[in-house]
């Protein structure tokens, strides 16, 4: 068996697979389907300092190869997470990331610090770059100044693991991860939706009620590929890649081009088994091709 333990900075994962934040929940709701012990890690999904109904229905949509969303970060708050939901999932054997989204600097700052207390919440995943929030969020994420203001401010409050999700809606993405990287995030995961749109022919109308929304799946796989293998090449922190993952061989794909773990996220609709299909999917490519560490493969494309 090959060693698939990787380290995300200061974080020790026992092995690279984790889920997307807003396509697992809060890990318990598939505990039917797998051992989520066996998982690397999971992000749960968004949390805010106070509670968000989110965006208005509808705010789903298939597409080609994929998917649009603009559930809008529809959770009940930092608090009531730390009072109902973290009791009930702290115990399991797997990295319980949390997603920490905000409208202003201050709330990114003011969950962060109570996420801080939490012992078995050894990281935050700074979300800078939903696009499904009418203020905070993407904006944050797309550019330097933005980034910088919130990265810094909550790395003043917040000693665990920092990991800052990074938006593909941008000019250059390496710009925005050197940003992080300069101001001690720990790692950055990339890449969030894609901005898109979906429109009713008949209706003449759009499809989601805030007209556009977040693209994921299948569809976006090559553009995160290639943001992946930008940001390995200008950056020294670990990258987590995401961005239409649905099986190993998409996986190894992302530690080629630099990502030290992956996440995986609309693949979970489909199959909630996918997670480790692709663990054990890995393992048994690492073995066929005589990898002892699943560490020899990041940034190990050959160009």
């Amino acid at each position: 068996m090959a060693d698939l333990k990787v380290n995300i900075g200061r974080l020790e994962l026992k092995n690279p697979v984790l889920t997307a934040s807003g396509t697992f929940g809060y890990g318990e709701e598939f505990a039917d389907f797998i051992d989520l012990n066996r998982l690397g890690g999971i992000i749960v999904k968004g949390t805010t300092l106070h509670h968000r109904e989110g965006n208005a229905y509808p705010r789903m949509a298939e597409t080609p190869s994929g998917m649009l969303n603009a559930v809008g970060l529809q959770n009940k708050g930092v608090d009531y997470f730390i009072e109902h939901i973290y009791p009930r999932i702290k115990h399991y054997d797997s990295a319980i990331i949390v997603n920490v989204s905000g409208s202003i600097v201050e709330d990114y700052v003011a969950t962060a610090e109570k996420l801080a207390s939490l012992d078995k919440i050894p990281a935050i995943e700074l979300n800078i770059s939903c696009p499904n929030v009418k203020e905070g969020g993407m904006a944050f994420g797309t550019s330097c100044p933005g980034a910088k203001s919130v990265i810094s401010a909550v790395r003043k409050v917040y000693p665990g693991s920092l990991m800052v999700k990074l938006s593909p809606n941008v000019t250059n993405i390496v710009d925005i991860a050197k940003v992080a990287e300069d101001e001690g995030a720990d790692s950055v995961s990339l890449i969030n939706t894609l901005l898109g749109m979906a429109v009713n022919a008949e209706t003449r109308r759009p499809v989601l009620s805030t007209i556009t929304g977040g693209l994921s799946g299948p569809a976006i796989k090559p553009v995160a590929l290639r943001m992946v293998w930008q940001v390995y090449n200008a950056v020294k922190i670990p990258i987590i890649g995401l961005g239409g993952i649905m099986n190993a061989t998409d996986a190894i794909e992302f530690f080629l081009a630099g990502a030290t773990a992956i996440q995986i996220g609309t693949a979970n609709f489909i199959d909630p088994q996918v997670t480790i299909k692709v663990i054990d999917g890995v393992n048994e490519y690492l073995d066929r091709h005589n990898i002892k560490s699943v560490k020899e493969l990041t940034g190990s494309l050959i160009v």
